[in-house]
């Protein structure tokens, strides 16, 4: 197994020492050491979540497209109610003609899931001396002496006993990490998802278990994830809580409370009438405001022979 994953622990590694390298520029090669080490799984976060956007791209698509799907799915719930082989094909045939995927939600997270596991492996591997990738030498021991508020960025709570202020910094990374998991997750349900009934309803459902069990598995896993994978994690739930509010506020879901906000905040900037803003919000379709109308030339009289 580990050879077959070997080429990732490369991966990951390299662009680890590669931030830390370019680091050197401005902190100096010698000094600030845990700083750039840091610095540099941000770094690796910032790349990650670059390259992952057409995944978040095709993630919102496919959420708004399971929300319209929403009353064809209660109608095959009710018809089918009593036999659920044929309710689950009519649903996957439904997804197929429109192009859609229930887990889409879960692209990026999966996504990240073999980068995640090259890093846990690459920072125990500096805990125990074991060099994976590029991580060798004295980078592996630079890497080694690496801390992030007096905690090594290899060591977990488990992992060292004896040092108080890794128990702290971990602590408070793990709150931090199942925070903004959780606000995240509140965020997208309360203003940028459509009102729509609770009962029977699978999507608000998969978002609830999301919401309340996310952030618990984070809490109780993370006694066991290095410094360095919980600065990974919480930078990454950063980025998407940042993303997400940028689309809501941006570009929400039709019939969510943040259309109905933006649709409210044009009509009082005069972009488009209250009734139009009102029609848009009743029919859940998009309104544009309306592009300036342009100037007709006058045609010239025709000239008398």
């Amino acid at each position: 197994m580990g050879q077959i994953l070997e080429p990732l622990y490369f991966a990951v590694s390299w662009v680890i020492v590669t931030f830390h390298s370019a680091l050197g520029v401005i902190f100096g090669k010698e000094e600030h050491g845990s700083i750039k080490w840091s610095l540099a799984i941000i770094g690796l976060v910032i790349l990650i979540r670059i390259i992952l956007i057409p995944l978040f791209v095709k993630q919102i698509k496919s959420q708004r497209a399971l929300t319209a799907l929403q009353p064809h799915m209660k109608e095959i719930q009710k018809k089918y109610k009593d036999d659920r082989q044929k309710q689950s094909e009519e649903m996957m045939k439904l997804y197929k003609e429109h192009k859609t995927n229930p887990l889409a939600s879960c692209f990026p997270i999966l996504a990240q899931a073999p980068i995640f596991f090259a890093l846990f492996t690459v920072l125990n591997g500096i805990a125990g001396n074991r060099p994976h990738g590029v991580l060798k030498g004295d980078l592996l021991t630079s890497a080694a002496e690496a801390k992030f508020f007096g905690a090594n960025l290899s060591s977990s709570f488990l992992s060292d006993g004896t040092n108080t202020q890794t128990k702290i910094v971990t602590v408070l990374l793990i709150a931090f990490m199942s925070l903004t998991t959780f606000t995240t997750q509140r965020q997208l349900m309360v203003k940028g998802m459509p009102k729509m009934d609770s009962s029977n309803n699978m999507m608000l459902q998969q978002q609830k278990i999301m919401l309340y069990v996310f952030p618990v598995i984070f809490a109780v896993s993370g006694v066991n994830f290095p410094v360095g994978v919980l600065i990974y994690w919480s930078t990454t739930n950063l980025w998407t809580f940042g993303q997400q509010f940028y689309v809501i506020k941006r570009n929400p879901t039709p019939g969510s409370p943040a259309y109905e906000e933006l649709q409210a905040k044009r009509a009082k900037d005069g972009r488009i009438s209250a009734t139009d803003a009102l029609g848009a919000i009743e029919s859940e379709i998009p309104l544009e405001a309306p592009k300036p109308a342009q100037r007709k030339q006058p045609k010239k009289g025709k000239k008398k022979k």
